[in-house]
């Protein structure tokens, strides 16, 4: 029997217009401040993962805190910089059905909707990073699982999670950032 496939989308919300050309990459100081916070809201999940010393995952907020079939929710994501970085990371985000029983869905994209590359990240900023995910009417999953990470599109590296005790991974980088619950009709 073949699996079903899972056809949820998964687009940060400000490429949804820039499939063609490439964001314009951060050099302006108002695209700087699209993507830095002063202050994080009040967070769905907390997380503290930390990526080599140079990145850690604060937590997101998932709105709506669950998702029908045929509907969507956006999940924002914060990232505080501890250290600049060297390399322009991509966020990759995997969408899977926490009972195995569909495809994964990648999600990589360059964080902040490619307005602010991670080099030109400064230490002490916290970076909003914003995608959706849509979950196709008739899915039959119960819960989706959101995994997310830093790679290098270059290297195929992931930027190495330091605290493994501390946050929900997979042993390979991967971080649980939130289950979604999904309400069925």
């Amino acid at each position: 029997m073949r699996r079903p496939t899972l056809l949820a989308l998964l687009v940060p919300a400000s490429l949804l217009s820039a499939c063609i050309v490439e964001a314009p990459g951060g050099s302006s100081p108002n695209e700087r401040r699209q993507a830095v916070v002063a202050q994080v809201p009040p967070l769905t999940v907390r997380n503290g993962a930390n990526f080599e010393d140079k990145v850690e995952l604060v937590g997101a907020t998932v709105n709506p805190g669950r998702i029908t079939p045929g509907d969507a929710a956006r999940v924002t994501a914060y990232f505080k910089v501890l250290k600049p970085l060297e390399e322009d990371y991509m966020v990759f985000v995997h969408v899977e059905d926490a009972d195995g029983r569909m495809e994964r869905v990648n999600a990589d994209h360059k964080p902040a909707g490619g307005l602010y590359p991670t080099t030109q990240w400064k230490a002490g900023e916290t970076v909003k990073d914003e995608f959706n995910i849509a979950l196709p009417p008739g899915a039959s999953a119960r819960q989706l699982s959101l995994w997310v990470g830093f790679w290098d599109p270059k290297t195929d590296a992931r930027l190495q999670l330091k605290n493994p005790e501390a946050v929900r991974n997979d042993g390979r980088s991967r971080i649980l950032l939130v289950q979604v619950p999904v309400e069925q009709q």
